[in-house]
């Protein structure tokens, strides 16, 4: 068996800005910083044998001080990356709206075969981040790997180890710079831990991008909803 610590990236000003960042290469702002700095002194300690990040600098800013604390470097992979939203990454909601009127009707479905103009769907964003996943698994068996990278692939990961549909919103949380524990197994992936935040708790509240609010939401409510797309 192989355990897998999973990090989110700190926070961006485009999580604020409830911006479609994908590909994007934002960094972090001053919060996401210090949620990086926290998350490297609760991994400290740990006993991890590898440190993988995104290539994307808000995934790579985020690690640095995990690589500190544990004395491990940092290996990027770009497979680890956000879902590649195509022509609407860097966008806010509200100009998606006006610009790609059709498109973001197509992404309130939260169908597994749709995706932004240019972009990948879900089905296919799933399969990248499996395979990554599967593939440093096979890599490092009975390791522990500690994996920093981005909401779209924590969510990838647990509906995998949920045995849950790609259709429809996520059904997890998944915070900036939390802590999450799973193991890998034949024939699953069991979740130790999810979610976990008691080291940003004296932190200012974080963008929450809550899809099942965002479904339902009003049109003129949406956007407070759906938080920064990771």
């Amino acid at each position: 068996m192989t355990e897998l610590i999973l990090i989110r990236h700190g926070e961006t000003d485009w999580n604020k800005e409830l911006r479609f960042q994908g590909h994007v290469d934002v960094g972090l702002n001053a919060v996401g910083m210090e949620q990086a700095r926290r998350i490297g002194l609760r991994l400290a300690g740990e006993p991890a044998h590898r440190l993988f990040a995104s290539d994307l600098l808000r995934a790579q800013q985020t690690a640095a001080p995990v690589a500190r604390g544990l004395d491990l470097s940092m290996a990027v992979d770009p497979a680890l990356r956000e879902q590649n939203f195509g022509d609407v990454d860097g966008m806010c909601v509200d100009d998606i709206k006006l610009q790609f009127p059709l498109a973001w009707d197509g992404w309130l479905r939260f169908e597994e075969d749709f995706c932004m103009p240019g972009g990948e769907t879900t089905r296919q964003f799933h399969a990248r981040i499996m395979d990554a996943v599967y593939g440093l698994v096979a890599a490092h068996r009975g390791e522990t790997l500690v994996i920093v990278t981005h909401g779209g692939v924590l969510d990838m990961i647990y509906r995998t180890a949920r045995s849950l549909g790609l259709n429809g919103p996520r059904q997890s949380d998944i915070p900036n710079a939390g802590f999450n524990r799973v193991r890998v197994r034949d024939g699953g992936i069991d979740i130790l831990a999810w979610a976990e935040t008691a080291h940003l708790a004296d932190l200012p509240p974080q963008p929450v991008y809550d899809q099942q609010k965002l479904v339902v939401a009003s049109p003129s409510s949406s956007l407070a909803a759906t938080g920064g797309r990771a």
